[in-house]
């Protein structure tokens, strides 16, 4: 049974998540402040965690950060700030998702469910390693794309960009973490450059570049890859 560990302040929230989510047999832990989330993390190791940014005794990204140094459970971050530079900031931490308040119980539990998905064990085999659309395939062991029967030559650049967004595959990759993975660490406002590469990544492997299906832009906060 999948267990969630729900972390807002605020009590009428808190209470319709679990209600709702164990309405759906999930198991469900709840927090109202940041250092009991971390308690409660460690002791009850959740599947993925919801957890709102304004919190009593921290900002909920210093929460993201205390729970990458040691697990790396979906996070799921839930707020009323509206801002792409707070969105940035939570994504960058290692949040996995973004919803704001007021939010739709539907989408939220939807999103949960691709959350968890996409943290499920691969099982290992060649398969795993090998992404399709219905334009291209990514062989990530491999390291090739091909395309219509094709091998798709891609530079360094490219590849490592693509790889990024494939691993990432459903989620919002905010784009200093873009930058800094496939330029380094001292990257980090050089938008420019993605634009760049992402349009050249669009022109080989989308069928439509103007109007991209796989290579998704969150203006002002980064790129979704999604199959």
């Amino acid at each position: 049974m999948t267990r969630v560990l729900v972390v807002d302040d605020e009590p009428q929230i808190v209470r319709a998540l679990v209600i709702n989510l164990r309405a759906r047999t999930y198991e469900v832990d709840a927090a109202h402040d940041g250092a009991s989330a971390l308690r409660l993390a460690a002791a009850r190791h959740p599947d993925v965690v919801v957890l709102d940014l304004g919190l009593p005794d921290m900002d909920g990204v210093e929460v993201i950060r205390g729970l990458r140094g040691w697990t790396r459970v979906p996070i799921l971050v839930l707020s009323a700030r509206h801002s792409s530079d707070e969105k940035v900031q939570a994504l960058d931490a290692g949040a996995d998702d973004y919803v704001t308040k007021p939010f739709g119980m539907d989408e939220l539990l939807a999103r949960l469910r691709a959350a968890v998905r996409r943290a499920e064990p691969a099982g290992g085999g060649a398969d795993d390693m090998i992404v399709e659309t219905g334009e291209f395939t990514v062989d990530l062991a491999a390291k090739k794309v091909g395309r219509a029967g094709k091998d798709v030559r891609l530079t360094p650049t490219e590849w490592h960009l693509l790889e990024v967004l494939v691993r990432n595959s459903g989620r919002l990759v905010g784009q200093k973490r873009l930058l800094q993975e496939v330029w380094g660490p001292s990257y980090g406002t050089e938008t420019n450059y993605l634009r760049v590469y992402m349009a050249q990544l669009r022109r080989k492997l989308e069928a439509d570049p103007s109007h991209p299906k796989h290579f998704i832009t969150e203006p002002g906060m980064g790129y979704r890859f999604e199959k």
